[in-house]
């Protein structure tokens, strides 16, 4: 496919912009990958430059949160590894589910995680789960939003965060860069899948991807400066944007 300057101008600012909101609260996706569908890319070739794209992006602002101490490594490998398998179950089960269904049942929870999001929790940064259940617990996370990125897909970073810091206490910005981990591995395996198949516009998504990474940078650097208000904040924006977008897939 031939890559012209257009399409840089459409996509490189909206990758910024996911690439900041991807660091801070997950979601990029809601964001990036549109931008390469209004770019003129067919669905699957979109799905694989983005991934590119997003691949770098989430390396830069893991190796921010790296650097700053903001990871639970035990949380990190455990829910990546169980990831895996849950990814491929709900891959396996959308052939013979309605995706239409599914997002019914997706506009249905987003308001009910949102308002979860909006309470107050004094108590967040302890630990939720008995000592003996925290590292199980760390794989079923793994395993059931590997579930739901299988699935569904957009919002699978929001998801591990909250469920991060409601079920297992661990502090926001440590959950956010905890996140950021397991969703590169998913990602890089499924950027390898999408690279043999020959669906990545490399010529467009090296360039895209300076621009991701940039914006994982500095949201990366924000999070850690600014803390769980600011991460709560950019949740709720990502959950609405979660929700459009489910809306309107269904009524479309």
């Amino acid at each position: 496919m031939e890559i012209t300057w257009q399409m840089y101008l459409i996509v490189c600012p909206l990758a910024f912009l996911a690439g900041f909101v991807d660091s801070v609260a997950g979601g990029g996706g809601l964001i990036s990958l549109p931008a390469y569908y209004l770019a003129g890319l067919p669905p699957v070739l979109a799905a694989g430059t983005n991934k590119l794209s997003a691949c770098l992006g989430t390396m830069t602002s893991s190796a921010r949160f790296i650097r700053s101490k903001k990871v639970d490594w035990w949380v990190a490998v455990l829910a990546a590894v169980a990831a895996i398998p849950g990814s491929w179950l709900g891959t396996t089960i959308l052939q013979h589910i309605p995706e239409q269904t599914i997002r019914i049942m997706m506009i249905a929870a987003i308001p009910l995680v949102a308002l979860v999001v909006l309470r107050k929790r004094d108590s967040m940064e302890k630990q939720r789960v008995p000592d003996r259940l925290f590292r199980p617990v760390s794989a079923a996370i793994g395993f059931v939003v590997g579930f739901y990125d299988g699935l569904v897909g957009p919002g699978t970073g929001t998801f591990l965060i909250l469920l991060f810091t409601m079920l297992l206490g661990v502090e926001a910005v440590m959950a956010s860069g905890t996140a950021k981990l397991v969703n590169l591995s998913s990602n890089v395996a499924s950027l390898l899948t999408l690279l043999a198949s020959g669906n990545v516009l490399i010529g467009l998504g090296i360039p895209v991807a300076a621009f991701a990474m940039a914006g994982n940078y500095l949201g990366a650097s924000m999070t850690i400066k600014k803390g769980t208000g600011f991460i709560r904040g950019m949740l709720m924006v990502v959950l609405v944007l979660l929700l459009a977008k489910m809306v309107v897939d269904v009524v479309s």
